[in-house]
């Protein structure tokens, strides 16, 4: 239900901000035609400018998307969702001025355009205000009491913590042993005159696999109370965020992990998009793909290309081609690169910060051993050395690697932590859609070409 309703409030989030750019238009039209201009000059209706602002709508959710401003459940504060806001709606004004400038359309407005950027920044920080002060003042505020004491009522007790965006009134726990942050409300023997005594919304079950046996006990006071009552399974770190259920009778069967490109359906969709994209992109950065290739030969002795053996889907090797960033060596297969690696050539360096030496990666997209967007892949030696001491690591080797991938947007890249990338990585893997591509590409294209490189005070010569 927490999910249902985490959905609907967000559709109804980016439905109103829609509004309020339809909203934008009509006040920036009517000040611009209405009150600063004589009725008598030609101009275009307001019609024409409203159906502009519909052809734009996959735009504004996609910049929308890639500034977090869809989601209403949201930790951080409103001083950042400003900001945020700002330069979302500074990202669209760019989109706006390309689109006009590609079409050569000078029919519209530029008052209005202007008037039009101003007030839809103000409208939208208007809204987001009103939705932190309905948050803040608990519109979707419940009471609920926590059932157990263990890691997983302490890890529950945490995580609604941590969330701003959720309301909650928490009234104490119920435990075999007092050991939980709040209010001690007894033994799991007071749980039915508790329940009645306090009226919580919701029970939430957080037992420990060791007190399993209350569960009879507990489902029958809730019954008895018509309590609602949500539970944390004793495997709960080992459940993705999305799981499928199949059925056998009356025995329900969690699997553990779905991946939606397991799906022949989905999988063709996907393997479209990375043919034609990958196609289109070497055609149309082909001038950047030479410049480099010039540049890189310039820089320092040795080839180009650097051909460089990772793992791939189903832990198959493959050749991966990058532009070559440094001087020759030999630990280009055993040596992890760091922001100040001496063995960055200056332009290599360069490269590398804006991502140009990944390029070639569209060649194995086009040959269909990577994807436009996918886990990294990694070198065998570092897969090795991960697959024992980074949990759920091999997972990633389920689904095709990717030039960029969800962990990337979210700035684990280069030299950062391999858990959290993992962790994005098992996420994209669990949720994947067309939509969460686009997205993911979208996002890269503001977020996720510049990188955190250092140019090196010298180049290290090969010896």
């Amino acid at each position: 239900m927490i999910r249902e309703n985490e959905a609907l409030l967000n559709r109804l989030n980016i439905a109103t901000d829609l509004a309020v750019l339809f909203l934008s238009v009509f006040f920036s039209y009517g000040i611009r035609f209405y009150i600063f201009n004589a009725a008598s000059e030609t101009h275009l209706l307001l019609s024409a400018y409203m159906l502009f602002v519909l052809a734009l709508v996959p735009f504004y959710y996609l910049v929308l998307s890639t500034f977090d401003l869809i989601n209403v459940f949201t930790s951080r504060s409103f001083s950042e969702e400003i900001v945020k806001l700002i330069q979302a709606n500074t990202v669209m004004a760019g989109i706006i001025t390309a689109i006009l400038f590609a079409l050569k359309w000078n029919l519209l407005s530029r008052w209005v355009m202007v008037q039009y950027f101003f007030i839809s920044t103000l409208l939208l920080i208007g809204k987001h205000w009103l939705i932190d002060r309905l948050r803040r003042t608990g519109y979707h505020k419940k009471t609920l009491i926590i059932l157990g004491s263990g890691d997983s009522a302490k890890d529950y007790l945490e995580t609604i913590r941590a969330q701003k965006g959720y309301v909650y009134d928490y009234l104490g726990y119920i435990s075999g042993k007092a050991q939980l942050d709040g209010d001690y409300l007894g033994g799991y023997d007071r749980l039915f005159e508790v329940l009645n005594e306090r009226k919580p919304n919701e029970l939430i079950c957080a037992l420990d696999i060791s007190e399993a046996s209350y569960l009879e006990q507990i489902m029958s006071d809730c019954e008895r109370t018509g309590t609602k009552i949500s539970i944390i399974p004793f495997c709960y770190r080992y459940i993705p965020s999305c799981p499928s259920i199949d059925q056998i009778d009356r025995i329900p069967l969690i699997n553990i992990r779905k991946i939606p490109l397991d799906n022949y359906a989905n999988a063709f969709l996907k393997r479209a998009m990375d043919f034609l994209g990958s196609l289109f992109l070497m055609i149309f950065l082909s001038p950047v793909l030479l410049a480099t290739a010039i540049g890189v030969k310039i820089s320092s002795p040795g080839p180009v290309i650097f051909k460089q053996e990772r793992v791939g889907l189903n832990k198959e090797l493959f050749m991966m081609y990058k532009f070559r960033s440094m001087v020759v060596n030999d630990q280009s297969n055993t040596a992890w690169s760091t922001n100040e690696d001496p063995r960055k050539t200056k332009f290599g360096a360069f490269i590398r910060k804006f991502s140009i030496d990944e390029l070639p990666q569209l060649y194995n997209v086009l040959k269909g051993d990577m994807s436009l967007v996918g886990p990294r892949p990694e070198l065998p030696y570092f897969v090795k050395s991960f697959q024992n001491s980074v949990p759920l690591y091999m997972v990633k080797h389920q689904v095709k690697p990717g030039i960029t991938g969800l962990a990337q947007v979210k700035g684990y890249r280069g030299d950062t932590s391999i858990p959290k990338r993992v962790e994005w990585d098992i996420h994209y893997i669990e949720n994947w859609s067309l939509l969460l591509d686009i997205k993911i590409l979208f996002q890269t294209v503001f977020k996720g070409l510049r990188n955190e490189e250092v140019l090196p005070a010298g180049e290290k010569k090969e010896k």
